[in-house]
């Protein structure tokens, strides 16, 4: 049997790689989270320094 063959065949029943997938996954989705609640604190504390400049600067 050629060499590749049998390294393919070795593989085949090894799950590092749909788990390596699923990390990934996982990933993408806790960085998506964290970048959505970043942007969303942002928003926020923008709001509030800008009410309180104008606040500031009315007195």
């Amino acid at each position: 049997m050629v060499p590749w063959m049998r390294s393919l065949w070795r593989l085949l029943p090894d799950e590092d790689g749909p788990t390596a997938v699923e990390y990934a996954v996982m990933l993408a989705l806790i960085i998506t989270f964290c970048l959505a609640a970043i942007g969303a604190i942002g928003v926020n504390t923008n709001g509030n320094f800008e009410s309180l400049s104008s606040r500031l600067s009315s007195s």
